[in-house]
């Protein structure tokens, strides 16, 4: 572009005030740096588009493998690490220049700053949260108890953190580092059934047979309860209620329940009590329970 064409044109667009303190080599100055400042602003514009193409393309890629195996934790993980790399790779390396683009993608020195920084909570996180993604010490759904007690569904896990649903439905957050670095109870660990023991005290009047039969049906009604023993003939069956001992003031039966892990426990325990405090109820069988007579003496004065 010649001198007079780029004078030319911005001679026109200067207002006439500013014009006397215009020089030919401020104006055409002037014209380069705004042809250079609009070729960057369309450059800028162009990397933007294509990284969002990327990411929605990796959006609907990840949302196909979540669909077909699961919200898994590696899929996450992986999900927010290719985010991360295209951003890197269609946005900041290209406007790093070439001093800087060479130091990124060949330089020994990279690496160096990475183990520098391992030491820093972020990078910490980010190493844990890729540990977890491998070795798989709990998943999306689990229902997971910490060292410190606390309790609840696995929501979430990021980069960064995993979030934790309590009971109570409040929503702990946990940088990935720490709950790395603490003994973690996953109560649904490989999707084996778990177990509770149940006991149940009748009067000493009942009739053994039929309290068996009593509880054993209103566990068998219960949606959460699964047949977990395994019989002779390889087939699963319910476990058997037993009479376990002679109380003070009552006989004292006992069942285990089989139950899918992400059944939570309060809610299977609640199911079972409630359904076999009824049936027994309804099968005039006595619940005994402690009570004491108080027996009031009148004294006779004697003289």
């Amino acid at each position: 572009m010649s001198t007079g064409m780029v004078n030319g044109f911005l001679t026109r667009i200067i207002p006439e005030t500013l014009r006397p303190y215009m020089t030919d080599s401020v104006i055409y100055n002037l014209g380069l740096f705004g042809l250079g400042l609009l070729v960057y602003v369309f450059y800028l514009v162009i990397l933007i588009l294509l990284a969002s193409l990327l990411r929605r393309l990796n959006k609907s890629f990840f949302r196909y493998l979540r669909k077909k195996r699961g919200r898994k934790t590696h899929l996450i993980f992986l999900d927010g690490v290719v985010n991360a790399a295209i951003i890197i790779v269609s946005i900041i390396i290209p406007l790093a220049g070439d001093s800087i683009r060479k130091s990124i993608l060949g330089s020994a020195a990279v690496l160096t700053a990475v183990v520098g920084f391992a030491g820093q909570d972020i990078i910490k996180d980010m190493l844990a949260g890729f540990l977890i993604s491998i070795y798989k010490p709990f998943d999306i759904g689990d229902r997971i108890e910490l060292e410190d007690g606390t309790v609840g569904i696995v929501e979430s896990i990021t980069m960064h953190h995993v979030v934790i649903v309590r009971i109570d439905t409040l929503r702990v957050v946990i940088p990935n580092s720490k709950i790395n670095n603490v003994a973690v109870v996953n109560y649904s660990f490989d999707y084996v059934d778990r177990s509770n023991l149940f006991k149940f005290p009748v009067g000493y009047d009942s009739d053994l047979e039929k309290v068996k039969r009593v509880i054993m049906e209103a566990v068998i009604s219960s949606p959460y309860s699964e047949p977990g023993k395994k019989s002779k003939d390889g087939n699963m069956s319910y476990p058997p209620v037993y009479f376990l001992e002679l109380a003070d003031s009552a006989l004292i039966m006992a069942v285990t329940v089989y139950y899918k892990p992400a059944a939570a426990t309060e809610v299977v325990k609640d199911d079972i009590n409630t359904r076999v405090f009824e049936a027994l109820q309804d099968a005039r069988i006595e619940i005994p329970y402690a009570y004491t007579n108080v027996v009031l003496k009148k004294e006779e004065n004697i003289l």
